[in-house]
């Protein structure tokens, strides 16, 4: 990965970048990049790091705004021998300050706000090299006033030493931190993507547009898949307000877009133009969750292919992806769609394997039954940063704890009710959000809260926090009983990096109690 771009510009790779705003690591180079000017700001950014002190074999830990830049960093980083830790600068100030005390990084790549959180949080320093990529900070050195004409010659390391950690999501609590190697991250995973697969595979000719948590693992897979296949253009988009994303999609229409779901919820106001950007898809992806019926068919809807497909992964960070499951304009209006939507097909053929247990005995349960969902891969991660007994308590033998709660049905796939933390006898809370979802096209998000003691407490996320009490009331009928919905706006719910909705912290901020539920498997 520390050569990666340069190997892509050698290679002949025409593919044109275009930014919804500048890096945060090169401000004033404008918003259309070549590989080889990719390559070049690797080059230069390796020297920076090195000059303010970096070394083979450090942990680096990187906390920005989010950009494609995350993984520019980590690349520079990468080439000089040293280990990146992508952290979300969306973090809990406690939960950052946490991760670093577990990291015990020898460097910290930040901003100069993200650092001020951390001084006035932590204990202690946070690293002993601080380098700004935005301003000057105290104590900190700039990133663009170190020496970035020195040659730094790739350093490589093992293929199972570490390469790179990520943190998941922290939809229960303090994130893990995730440790993966070159074996298991980019000979396990990305080569495997790297293939061009008649429909889904990236052609020469696709302009790929992204909008992700670029701070997460998977835009780091992506990021080594995409260099390598040279598609014509790159769309990068790091945030999801439609009247900023239009413009740059509209003058660069994608034909493959992949996104989280949380930004498909909120750029979904685009498909119903006429003029949509959407038009020229042929390939929708997702991960890190399901995406909701409803969402499916507006974006299917828009694309003026004549067979345009959705492509769903599921798969952890410490995993990778486990399954996928494709959706067409036919399945996603198929009168079973909500009942589906949470079948995520099988898995990998030859690389992935599961089975479902029993939670409390960890007995396989027949095939049909709902149980704990165990996974054998060899893109398994290395483990967890400062918490070796958590991540062997996963360990089943030869099988990894997913921490999902679902059905292994007789046909292969997968449907997944709920995590462990979240599941609430007699109900899949997943499943009754995707019910209401439908049944509310007012409603952005839908999420059911398990409370120690009474019913679940609903929550209706809506652009102007208003419900109408009619329009609940037909839409709850004939599923399990409900207490009243709480209604938000989108930024009234606490997120994660990615974009999901802090299960823990919502209940606590509505109800001042956890919800209900066990986090054995988290």
């Amino acid at each position: 990965m520390g050569t990666l771009f340069d190997e892509a510009a050698a290679g002949g790779a025409r593919t044109v970048v275009h930014l919804d705003r500048p890096f945060d690591i090169a401000p004033r180079a404008g918003t259309r990049w070549a590989v080889t000017e990719l390559a070049d700001l690797v080059r230069a950014t390796a020297a920076r790091l090195a000059d303010a002190g970096v070394r083979p074999g450090d942990r680096v830990a990187i906390v920005k705004d989010n950009h494609w830049d995350y993984d520019l960093l980590a690349c520079a980083a990468v080439r000089l021998g040293a280990v990146p830790a992508l952290l979300s600068a969306r973090l809990d100030t406690a939960h950052l300050v946490t991760l670093l005390e577990r990291l015990r990084p020898a460097a910290l790549i930040t901003t100069a706000a993200v650092l001020a959180r951390c001084r006035d949080t932590a204990a202690g320093a946070p690293a002993r090299i601080v380098v700004t990529v935005d301003s000057a900070a105290p104590g900190a050195a700039h990133l663009a006033a170190l020496d970035a004409s020195r040659p730094c010659v790739p350093v490589r390391r093992h293929d199972d030493e570490p390469l790179v950690i990520h943190h998941t999501s922290g939809t229960t609590g303090v994130p893990k931190l995730v440790v993966h190697s070159t074996r298991t991250l980019v000979h396990k995973l990305a080569r495997f993507e790297a293939v061009r697969y008649p429909g889904i595979g990236i052609r020469p000719d696709d302009v790929l547009a992204n909008a992700s948590a670029y701070g997460h693992g998977r835009t780091f897979c992506w990021t080594a898949v995409v260099m390598s296949l040279a598609p014509a253009g790159i769309v990068i988009l790091t945030g999801d307000d439609p009247r900023t994303a239009d413009p740059l999609l509209r003058a660069h229409p994608p034909t493959v877009v992949e996104a989280l779901p949380a930004s498909y919820i909120r750029l979904r106001p685009l498909t119903t133009r006429l003029d949509n950007p959407f038009r020229r898809v042929r390939l929708y992806i997702s991960t890190y969750d399901a995406v909701h019926p409803p969402a499916l068919r507006a974006y299917l809807t828009a694309s003026r292919r004549a067979r345009p497909l959705w492509m769903q992964g599921w798969g952890q960070t410490e995993t990778g992806p486990l399954t996928f499951r494709f959706h067409t304009r036919r399945s996603a209006l198929a009168p079973d769609a909500e009942t589906t939507a949470r079948r995520l097909g099988r898995p990998v053929p030859g690389r992935t394997r599961l089975r479902a247990v029993d939670p409390d005995t960890l007995s396989p349960v027949p095939r049909g039954r709902p149980g704990l969902l165990l996974v054998r891969t060899l893109a398994l991660a290395l483990g967890y940063v400062g918490e070796q007994e958590r991540w062997d308590a996963k360990r089943v033998g030869d099988w990894w704890s997913t921490g999902d709660m679902g059905v292994h049905h007789r046909d292969g796939s997968v449907s997944i009710l709920d995590r462990a933390a979240d599941t609430l006898p007699g109900m899949s809370c997943l499943r009754t959000e995707d019910v209401l979802e439908q049944r509310l096209p007012q409603a952005l998000e839908c999420v059911i809260l398990g409370a120690p003691d009474g019913d679940p407490l609903p929550v209706v996320v809506t652009a102007d926090g208003r419900l109408d009490p009619d329009a609940w009331k037909q839409a709850t009928h004939g599923l399990p009983a409900l207490r009243d919905p709480a209604v938000l706006t989108w930024d009234e719910v606490p997120r994660t990096g990615t974009g999901k909705v802090r299960r823990a912290a919502l209940a606590r901020q509505l109800t001042g109690t956890a919800p209900a539920g066990t986090g054995r498997w988290t």
